[in-house]
């Protein structure tokens, strides 16, 4: 095992007995909303790996080291750290933050990285980061694009986040060679809601599938991952009709006060919050933890 990765003893057994593992990241506890809720809700998507027959293993830097698998306390400091104190860290920060001895939270693209490190070829998260509307101009694009082209994890989510240009992050996706896998239905999930008007390139519905899939591309030689897009259970989405225009609002807030770069997300996902009173997040904690339960299955066809 690498000398900057520290695996909880739980984590470090599952992987010694072959067991099915899902990682899972940190930036949804130290940026994606307030202690003492992020807490409860790493709690809960961590117990929902498990009620699926999964051991989780929440990534996160802390004390130099990359650290596979939180224990109570460690979940506990990382969730009351004040986001202003913890490092978003990317593939180009990742090895600077744990240089300089800061503690880190973990976004898509890391979470890959030190996933694969580890030995974990699952990972549960929200949605993934996409091309940024406006990016023909603003070359916003999210790394994590690129990590799914990289590293050989397969990544559950509820697709790209529905305040990015789907129909460009798809596009962009294809040209990277990566799979993206619609989990049974032929739309594109658009996070907060099941459809996106665009179909999605590839469909599965049995997780025994996906994880032969991801064996025959390491069969196959092919680099990166797979990305399977799992939609929202229906009791919980806003359908895409309702979210539409709360999207565009809050796009255009954004852009009359000139907020840009890294700022745009959360400026964003706040907006949403308010605009749908609440609702995008309950909506946001649901689809985590079926991405969770997923992941899961899929980790658990895989070790079989």
């Amino acid at each position: 095992m690498h000398s900057l990765i520290a695996l909880s003893p739980e984590t470090s057994q599952a992987l010694a007995e072959g067991r099915p593992l899902v990682a899972l990241e940190s930036t949804i506890i130290t940026h994606g909303m307030p202690y003492p809720q992020n807490l409860e809700v790493a709690q809960q998507v961590e117990a929902a790996v498990r009620e699926a027959g999964a051991v989780p293993a929440t990534i996160a830097v802390m004390g130099g080291r990359i650290r596979v698998g939180l224990d109570a306390g460690a979940l506990e400091a990382l969730a009351s750290t004040p986001a202003a104190q913890v490092m978003k860290l990317s593939r180009a920060d990742l090895a600077a933050c744990l240089a300089l001895g800061r503690t880190g939270a973990t976004t898509v693209a890391a979470t890959m990285i030190c996933a694969h490190l580890a030995g974990i070829e699952v990972f549960a998260t929200g949605g993934i980061g996409g091309v940024h509307r406006g990016a023909e101009t603003s070359f916003d694009i999210s790394a994590d694009l690129q990590e799914l082209a990289q590293s050989p994890v397969t990544v559950v989510a509820a697709g790209a986040k529905a305040i990015l240009d789907l129909p460009k992050t798809l596009e962009v996706l294809e040209t990277l060679g990566v799979p993206v896998i619609a989990f049974g239905q032929d739309q594109l999930p658009a996070f907060w809601s099941r459809e996106s008007g665009l179909a999605a390139p590839l469909r599965m519905d049995d997780p025994a599938q996906i994880a032969a899939s991801a064996r025959r591309r390491r069969e196959l030689g092919l680099a990166g991952g797979q990305l399977v897009v799992n939609p929202i259970p229906p009791e919980a989405e806003i359908p895409r009709a309702e979210m539409i225009p709360v999207v565009e609002q809050a796009l255009a807030e954004a852009e009359a006060q000139g907020i840009a770069a890294k700022a745009v997300t959360p400026f964003l996902l706040q907006r949403i919050f308010e605009l749908t009173q609440g609702r995008s997040l309950e909506a946001n904690v649901a689809l985590v933890l079926n991405n969770a339960r997923l992941a899961a299955r899929i980790a658990a066809a895989m070790a079989s």
